[in-house]
């Protein structure tokens, strides 16, 4: 059952997401549009209620519940920076803004994947403090191996995904001579056609 409503969630989102984007830009409501989007942490308080009453129904801690919680996680951790990056390529495709891009070089581009780093930390926190939370409700060490494991597959996650970042850091991509790399440009790019 968690498994069968992590996929519902997940179909959820994007149909609140396009459902919004659409009432935004479609149909030129932006303030209803916002008011669906912000419908989508909803989805996640229902996971999380009935990954919590499956627990305390007397439900075996397993990987469905971990899942659960690294799902929310993510959610937590990216989903705001998914929404804001589907609602910026929607306004540019529906609006003709300028289409928004990270930064592609130098130190721009380090504080750039830095900030996408900090949302996978967030999203290793919160998973671990609701695997925790599930793992003290439960209180029984052994049969709550498998949440356990979840949280360092979190933490791999994160710390995996650290390394990356600091590579941006450590080995900064040069912008080609003549070039400059940033917002300003782009948007006079997207204006000029040059």
């Amino acid at each position: 059952m968690i498994v069968t409503l992590i996929v519902i969630c997940e179909i959820g989102f994007w149909v609140l997401l396009a459902a919004g984007l659409a009432t935004r830009y479609l149909l030129r409501m932006p303030r209803l549009g916002v008011a669906i989007l912000l419908c989508e942490p909803l989805l996640e308080v229902l996971l999380l209620v009935v990954t919590a009453v499956d627990l305390k129904n007397g439900a075996d801690p397993s990987w469905k519940h971990g899942l659960a919680a690294v799902y929310i996680g993510y959610t937590v951790g990216h989903g705001h920076r998914t929404v804001r990056w589907l609602d910026g390529h929607a306004a540019h495709r529906l609006r003709g803004t300028p289409l928004p891009r990270p930064p592609r070089y130098g130190r721009p581009r380090a504080r750039y994947e830095a900030k996408v780093w900090l949302g996978t930390v967030v999203a290793a926190a919160v998973a671990s403090a609701l695997l925790l939370i599930a793992m003290w409700y439960v209180d029984d060490p052994d049969g709550t191996a498998s949440l356990r494991g979840w949280m360092y597959t979190a933490w791999r996650a994160a710390g995996i995904h650290g390394l990356i970042a600091l590579s941006y850091t450590l080995f900064p991509k040069k912008a080609p001579p003549g070039t400059s790399d940033g917002p300003a440009r782009d948007r006079e790019k997207h204006l000029t056609g040059r």
